[in-house]
């Protein structure tokens, strides 16, 4: 029979005398139960898969209190090549959807196509973690080193990242406009935006060379969108006349020539400009309107000088040459010279 006394020490002894596991402060940790799951509903199917799956999970290493199989990592990379495919999947489908939506513009489509990009990949990532079962709490040492390794390495393509996105929903620019940008190098770059993505917007020149430009430059410096509020452009084509030249029968034949240019717009309609008194001769302004730059500016400024030359010549219109006045001191190794000059003149006369 055990007395009250018997009971009370027993009881105390099992309070003060914790269990091994913890005493010791090991408390199994599991980062990824999802593989433990998928291995028991396999096993249960079927023996041989079962022995298979076993034997792929007893090749495994321990870190610590973490254990990590040949069976875990397959499941990782199955899990990761499923979800990657699921989600490139319901990208290409939703930019498909979006692109049938005749009631938004580019731009809203754009804008749209990307948010639900990235709700599919976030939500992708969320799927993963919940199939993989993994602990989270086990990982806060590797998560705070990866979010600071994303602080400093990566915080230059989040911020194109978010440019992107700015430049989408304020429509400053998107694909179709014609800008011109201005590089810290001084580098003068002139083109069209075919798209804009994560990280860069894609410009092609006249020349077919692409550009990739962060989209930090387009938000930091200064941008010319020749196409923002009105695709109309003026073009500027600088002439020099002589001064014996009829300024009156010059305009006319300038206006001819600019509106013989099929790009050139009728209205606003092309006009000419007195610009200077220049050394060699008057120089005028015209200027022309196109709709088009994305085709060019400096063909049709070499459209109107042909015909302009072809015009000037028939009106008996010269283009003006250099022209400089010599002044020659009188001194007398100047009136040497010319003593000589002559008496070699006279000698060869006489000859």
């Amino acid at each position: 029979m055990t007395t009250p006394a018997a009971l009370a020490a027993t009881t105390r002894a099992a309070t003060a005398a914790p269990a091994p596991a913890a005493a010791a402060g090991v408390i199994p940790a599991q980062p990824m139960s999802g593989a433990d799951g998928i291995k028991d509903a396999v096993t249960s199917r079927s023996d041989a898969i079962g022995d298979v799956v076993n034997t792929l999970d007893k090749l495994a290493v321990q870190v610590g209190a973490t254990r990590f199989s040949v069976w875990d990592l397959f499941v990782v990379l199955a899990v990761l090549a499923l979800l990657i495919s699921a989600a490139w999947a319901a990208s290409r489908l939703s930019s498909r959807i979006l692109a049938r939506a005749s009631s938004l513009d580019l731009t809203q489509r754009l804008l749209t196509e990307k948010m639900v990009s990235l709700f599919i990949w976030g939500l992708a990532i969320l799927v993963g973690i919940d199939v993989l079962g993994i602990d989270l709490t086990a990982l806060t040492v590797f998560s705070g080193a990866f979010g600071l390794a994303i602080g400093f390495g990566l915080q230059k393509t989040f911020g194109n990242l978010i440019a992107g996105i700015i430049l989408l929903m304020d429509k400053s620019i998107k694909p179709g406009d014609v800008i011109a940008i201005t590089d810290q190098g001084g580098q003068y770059t002139f083109g069209q935006i075919r798209r804009i993505g994560i990280r860069a917007v894609s410009l092609t020149t006249r020349d077919q060379k692409e550009y990739l430009i962060p989209n930090e430059n387009l938000m930091i410096n200064q941008v010319e969108n020749w196409s923002y509020s009105s695709r109309n452009v003026r073009i500027q084509v600088p002439v020099v006349i002589p001064y014996a030249t009829d300024i009156e029968r010059a305009e006319e034949l300038m206006l001819a020539a600019a509106r013989s240019v099929k790009r050139v717009l009728v209205a606003p309609p092309p006009t000419v400009w007195l610009d200077s008194f220049g050394e060699n001769g008057v120089a005028f302004v015209i200027h022309v309107w196109i709709t088009d730059p994305e085709e060019g500016v400096g063909n049709v400024r070499s459209d109107v000088l042909k015909t302009l030359w072809r015009l000037m010549r028939e009106n008996g219109i010269r283009v003006p040459y250099p022209q400089r006045d010599l002044n020659l001191r009188d001194t007398e190794a100047m009136r040497d010279l010319i003593e000589a000059l002559r008496g070699k003149v006279d000698r060869n006369d006489q000859a």
